[in-house]
C-alpha cells in the first residue's frame, strides 16, 4: 500500500521519523493515542486482513493523509501498537523469591490473555506474524522488551543463590510464557490459573537443576 499524497491545506510531506521512536506530546500524542486505540479495536473484533488505514482513520477521526503520513502501511502501525502496548504493560513484581516473582509473571499473561480484548489482539497479530515479516519483527520486539522487564527477576533469583550461576535469566522467564501461549494458540481459551502456576514452578524446577545454565 502506497502512502496517500498530502491533501490541501495539510502540512508538507517531510519524512516522518519511524513508528513509536519520538513520543508525541500535544494533539499529535492525542492524535496516536486515537488511531491506535481504533487499531486495537478492529484487531480484536475482525483481524488483522480487516485492518485499513482509511478506515481506521475515518473511526478515529482524524484525516487519513495524517494516518498514511505516519505509520505509511499496516505493519507499520501494528508494529507502534506493540510498541506502545510494550511500554504500558504492568512491571515486573519483586516478592523476594524467584518462584513469587515468576508466578506473578505468569498470573500477568494469563489476565492478559483472557481479557477479550487483548486475548483476541494476540491471537491476530500472532497469525498475522506468522505471513508478514515486519509484524513478526515487532511482535518479537515486544516479547523482547517484556522479557527484559522481567529478566532481572531471575537474576535476583542468581543473586541470593535460589538458582545456579550462569542462568540464562530470558530464556527463564520464556519458559514461564511459552506454555500460556500454546495453551491459548491450541484451545482456543485462555489458561487457567492451574496452569499458570505449574508453567512457574516447572521453569523454577528446570533452572533450579541447570536446565538454563548457558556453557562455554
Amino acid at each position: 500500500m502506497t502512502a496517500a499524497p498530502a491533501a490541501e491545506g495539510e502540512p508538507g510531506t517531510e519524512a516522518e521519523p519511524e513508528p513509536g521512536t519520538v513520543r508525541p506530546g500535544g494533539r499529535t500524542a492525542r492524535v496516536r493515542a486515537a488511531v491506535l486505540r481504533v487499531a486495537g479495536d478492529v484487531l480484536a473484533e475482525q483481524g488483522f486482513a480487516h485492518l485499513d488505514l482509511a478506515d481506521v482513520a475515518r473511526r478515529a477521526g482524524v484525516g487519513k493523509t495524517t494516518v498514511y503520513r505516519r505509520w505509511g502501511s499496516v505493519t507499520g502501525l501494528v508494529a507502534d501498537l506493540l510498541g506502545e502496548m510494550a511500554e504500558e504493560s504492568l512491571p515486573r513484581s519483586d516478592t523476594g523469591s524467584v518462584l513469587g516473582d515468576l508466578r506473578a509473571n505468569a498470573a500477568l499473561v494469563c489476565r492478559t490473555l483472557a481479557d477479550p480484548r487483548q486475548g483476541a489482539l494476540f491471537r491476530a497479530v500472532i497469525a498475522a506474524a506468522a505471513c508478514d515479516a515486519r509484524t513478526a519483527e515487532a511482535l518479537r520486539t515486544f516479547y523482547d522488551v517484556r522479557v527484559a522487564e522481567w529478566a532481572p527477576c531471575v537474576e535476583q533469583g542468581v543473586a541470593r543463590g535460589e538458582l545456579p550461576v550462569g542462568t540464562d535469566a530470558g530464556e527463564v522467564v520464556r519458559a514461564v510464557s511459552a506454555p500460556l501461549y500454546y495453551a491459548l494458540l491450541t484451545s482456543g481459551v485462555a489458561p487457567s490459573v492451574g496452569v499458570a502456576e505449574r508453567a512457574a514452578l516447572a521453569a523454577v524446577v528446570a533452572a533450579r537443576g541447570g536446565v538454563f545454565v548457558v556453557t562455554g
